[in-house]
């Protein structure tokens, strides 16, 4: 069941009905119960198995990590947790890949892993992993209450493909008392139905070119390859940020406020920018659980050390993408435009000034022209079928 499927066309009505009718005590099972039973129709049953283990796993090792006063004990559990959490994802996220390499070495046939899918696996993971490292830094407290901590990792309208929420903000919102707010709904639902609209009618005009051309990329050359390549970089940001409005809309009707994932990436005038615009929630938790405590145990180096910290970021970045070498690959040069930039960036404004434009509207318009291209540069590993093809 997808947001375009006329199942969930007829699954979020029930659902909001039975929420808006029940007392306000009931309504959290509610939506765990929706949450899981959505969950459920992707027919893959180790699925639930797995949000059931995370939930469990982080559940227990967000208490014990609370509980616990001695320094030893609260990181002990805290690597308990993310060890577990991360086992789990690569296992599930990486085995067909792994499967693959082993079959090319040793000239094996075996298909066991075709069969395994990991839809929405990683943004469930992302959100426990971020819960348990906020509690050991003591910026929340941790969830006695097991329905509600479970609502937090599964709610249905970000389960498949985020944003990333932090306990913080979601939590206390699962726990509001509800009121019916006709404006709100109707403003849920318009911007769900935009969404649709930026799903169905836009990205997926684009994405006839795009699968066109990168169906076959020898059948192509210059200009058609050019045009494709930008038409893939409109189709994956407005099919990704038509299902964040989806996610949005559908959420609002619950009373509940989901993080607002993009900003008009395209407008961006640097890499940093960008990042800073695109699947926002995303790039704030690389950026708060691997780039800050890699900065930091690397501030000795300077410069250098800052370089190297986003270079490992963005690399695992691309490989929490998918397990391929375009992600990747993909993931590298977004670290390598990033960690050019801190060496770049102080002579950027003296260079400027000398040239006389810093103050030039032209300049803003070629910064974005310049972020553009780059970006959709790695957007051909991330689309291409395989490197060659790349």
């Amino acid at each position: 069941m997808t947001f375009t499927s006329l199942k969930f066309y007829l699954f979020l009505p029930v659902v909001y009905l039975i929420f808006h009718f029940i007392p306000d005590r009931w309504r959290w099972l509610v939506l765990v119960t929706a949450s899981y039973g959505f969950y459920a129709s992707f027919n893959a049953p180790y699925l639930l198995a797995v949000l059931l283990v995370v939930t469990c796993i982080s559940y227990v090792c967000g208490l014990r990590i609370a509980s616990h006063k001695d320094e030893s004990s609260r990181k002990h559990w805290l690597q308990v947790g993310v060890v577990a959490c991360v086992v789990i994802l690569a296992l599930l996220k990486y085995l067909p890949f792994l499967e693959a390499q082993g079959n090319s070495i040793f000239g094996l046939s075996s298909t066991f892993s075709k069969t395994i899918i990991s839809i929405g696996v990683s943004y469930f993971t992302f959100q426990a992993i971020s819960y348990l490292a906020d509690i050991y830094l003591e910026i929340e407290e941790p969830e006695h209450h097991f329905g509600y901590f479970a609502l937090y990792l599964a709610f249905f309208p970000k389960l498949l493909q985020g944003p990333i929420e932090r306990a913080g903000d979601l939590l206390p919102q699962l726990k509001q008392t509800y009121h019916f707010d006709y404006d709100a709904i109707r403003s849920g639902m318009l911007l769900f139905t935009w969404g649709l609209f930026k799903k169905v009618v836009i990205a997926e005009r684009f994405a006839l070119y795009a699968d066109q051309v990168y169906s076959n990329v020898y059948n192509y050359t210059g200009l058609p390859l050019i045009l494709a390549t930008y038409a893939y970089a409109f189709q994956i940001y407005f099919d990704f940020s038509a299902y964040t409005d989806m996610a949005r809309g559908a959420a609002q009707m619950f009373g509940i406020k989901l993080t607002e994932n993009f900003n008009s990436p395209y407008l961006a005038t640097s890499i940093s920018e960008f990042w800073r615009r695109w699947h926002i929630s995303f790039s704030r938790w690389i950026l708060d659980y691997i780039f800050k405590p890699l900065q930091m145990g690397w501030r000795g180096w300077g410069q250098s050390g800052t370089a190297m910290a986003l270079l490992v970021t963005f690399f695992i970045s691309g490989v929490w993408h998918g397990a391929t070498w375009g992600f990747v690959i993909w993931g590298v040069l977004h670290g390598v435009y990033l960690a050019l930039s801190t060496f770049y960036k102080p002579y950027q404004k003296r260079l400027h000034k000398w040239l006389g434009i810093e103050k030039s509207i032209w300049l803003k318009y070629w910064q974005i022209f310049v972020t553009f291209n780059l970006v959709s540069f790695a957007w051909i590993f991330f689309r291409a079928k395989n490197l060659n093809d790349a």
